[in-house]
């Protein structure tokens, strides 16, 4: 077997971080990424890189070329995933435009929406967010009580969606909602584009462990949506959320920006300012050993998807395995730096820009959003392993 990439798919990694190193502010990437997720003129920066991947047509590279994209190979897509992950490209919430609320306009949507939505997605010119979560229908989604009641020529949406990230800073928001509150749970859900500036419409902010402020609360008071703007068919809203283009999803971004934590490290401990232990090189190295696993996990989701199989599975394992390295890493260096790592970025010559300290406090949220480790261990069970449902 062998690991390395083509010198096509090395050129490529070469362009991707040429124009990340002349595109990015010389100090970009040190500390954490709370300085874009919670300052507006950062969120302004963010927005401005966008476009500028917009117009160099990255935004969406392996979308059709009918819709934007570059068609670009699962390869290729990775790559440029990982490169933008380990240097900790300000892409805001774009990936949720790209990666999913595009793919399904693309698969269920009018000719009309198309036209209309896809078009700015791959421009980066607008900031989507998702209205699926809410307080009582979280893991299980399908259990989401806001309604959609029909009206002429609208829909009248009332109900409560929670942990939408940068909704806040969103012009457009794809929402699932009820629209036959008799129909089995699964059934009885349609799929509506939202103007997150129409009236009805009220966001609450939820700041996390970190003090940062990207999830939010978001209420619906007899918001009046057009029914042009439903998404695919009435009431089967469940069967557009779960399908979607094939795209790369690999979670290689994932361990990407756990091994540039881990890099981070490794340069300040090269500074002279912190005295390893015997225990710590140790640790050290295992740690450097389960990053290489990480890769190597996402690594092969591609390799089946570059010879035509859907991972399924697979992902998961990725996904299980980098979520809790996140913690397992983050945990493990702050014990070596002591108290000194619990110094955040505000703090003059805090150890690694003072990111650390955030990155384990937001490490908890990895193991439960994108599905729980709970889900992927189900998964990996059941489709995986074969075993019965318990």
């Amino acid at each position: 077997m062998d690991f390395r990439l083509s010198e096509q798919h090395e050129a490529w990694r070469d362009e991707v971080r040429a124009f990340l190193q002349e595109t990015l502010p010389r100090d970009w990437g040190e500390g954490s990424d709370e300085h874009w997720t919670v300052s507006d003129e950062a969120w302004e920066f963010s927005l401005q890189f966008q476009r500028e991947l917009g117009r160099r047509g990255w935004l969406a590279l392996a979308w059709p070329r009918e819709y934007g994209g570059q068609e670009r190979s699962f390869i290729e897509q990775m790559v440029f995933n990982e490169e933008m992950a380990y240097h900790r490209a300000p892409l805001g919430r774009v990936g949720t435009a790209v990666g999913f609320i595009g793919p399904t306009i693309i698969l269920h949507g009018t000719d009309k929406q198309k036209e209309r939505y896809l078009p700015a997605i791959t421009r980066g010119e607008v900031t989507w967010c998702q209205g699926f979560s809410e307080p009582n229908a979280g893991s299980d989604l399908a259990s989401l009580q806001t309604r959609a009641i029909q009206d002429g020529d609208d829909f009248i949406i009332t109900g409560q969606k929670i942990w939408q990230s940068a909704a806040h800073h969103a012009d457009l928001m794809l929402l699932a909602a009820r629209t036959d509150p008799e129909a089995p749970k699964h059934r009885g859900i349609s799929l509506f584009i939202v103007d997150m500036h129409s009236p009805g419409i009220s966001v609450r902010p939820i700041k996390d462990m970190r003090d940062a402020h990207y999830f939010n609360e978001v209420f619906f008071d007899s918001v009046r949506v057009p029914r042009e703007n439903l998404v695919g068919e009435l009431h089967r809203g469940w069967y557009a959320m779960t399908t979607t283009l094939d795209l790369e999803r690999s979670n290689v971004g994932a361990s990407a920006a756990l091994r540039r934590t881990f890099d981070d490290f490794v340069a300040y401990v090269q500074t002279g300012r912190v005295t390893l232990r015997p225990q710590h090189r140790d640790t050290l190295a295992e740690l450097a050993i389960e990053l290489q696993v990480a890769r190597m996990l996402a690594y092969r989701v591609v390799s089946l998807q570059q010879t035509g199989l859907v991972p399924n599975h697979e992902s998961s394992i990725s996904k299980l395995f980098a979520s809790e390295l996140s913690q397992r890493l983050t945990r493990a260096l702050l014990e070596i730096l002591g108290l000194a790592g619990q110094l955040r970025p505000t703090v003059p010559n805090a150890p690694m820009g003072g990111g650390l300290v955030l990155s384990f406090l937001e490490s908890p949220a990895n193991t439960i959003r994108a599905g729980t480790s709970e889900i992927q261990r189900n998964i990996i069970a059941q489709r995986g392993l074969g075993l019965p449902r318990a």
